[in-house]
């Protein structure tokens, strides 16, 4: 299958991406960051050498960069299988007190990457009545608390997008699934003295995707 991941370069997006890889699948990477995709590329390489591995670095915190990155799948891929929303960003603050701007890209990077690619992508799906779209909320898309500001209001509204996206979906056969973790312990925790086993592993959210990937179309 071919699968489409975001913000695969580290943390949650690293550890899906090794789940599908070492089952031989046909991966398309994105990350802002080229010299940490690249090693992250490098890595599933060597490890599973039976996988081909396709990347292009974009920030998609902008909307040319979504474009670029959703015009270089569609034509490269003959198809896309799955696709995985998990870009995202996290700024702390309260709404009343959190920078300028806060806003605006929590929304870029979280709600807007996911929705644009999203549409560039699912014509395809719609066409061949097949696809599974898997986008990364939160728990904050369900409840607010302290220092969530933007960043909730962001998660909130992907949710959103998620469930319009699934019923608008069900006369073609696609699957679309919100995952909507608590903490999982990834770089924006290091340095935080959290101990890292209070909190989930990016691990556990990589095995429930891929398992809820392998289930039958009637599953939801």
């Amino acid at each position: 299958m071919n699968i489409v991941i975001t913000g695969a370069s580290r943390g949650l997006g690293k550890a899906i991406a090794e789940h599908f890889a070492a089952h031989s699948h046909t991966l398309y990477l994105t990350a802002r960051n080229t010299k940490t995709l690249q090693e992250t590329v490098g890595s599933l390489r060597n490890r599973f050498s039976g996988t081909t591995i396709h990347s292009k670095a974009n920030d998609l915190g902008n909307r040319s960069g979504v474009e670029d990155f959703g015009e270089w799948v569609v034509q490269s891929a003959a198809g896309i299988d799955i696709l995985i929303n998990n870009a995202g960003s996290f700024i702390p603050g309260n709404v009343y007190d959190e920078a300028s701007g806060s806003l605006e890209k929590m929304m870029e990077i979280n709600l807007y990457s996911a929705y644009h690619l999203t549409r560039k992508i699912v014509p395809g799906m719609m066409k061949r009545k097949q696809g599974h779209i898997f986008t990364i909320c939160s728990i904050a898309s369900l409840q607010a608390y302290r220092n969530g500001g933007a960043y909730s209001i962001s998660k909130f509204a992907l949710l959103g997008f998620n469930k319009n996206l699934r019923e608008e979906m069900k006369p073609y056969g696609i699957k679309v699934t919100s995952v909507l973790p608590g903490a999982v312990y990834t770089d924006s925790w290091k340095g935080s003295g959290i101990d890292p086993l209070r909190i989930m592993e990016a691990d556990d959210i990589a095995k429930m995707i891929y398992a809820s990937s392998l289930l039958s179309s009637r599953a939801c």
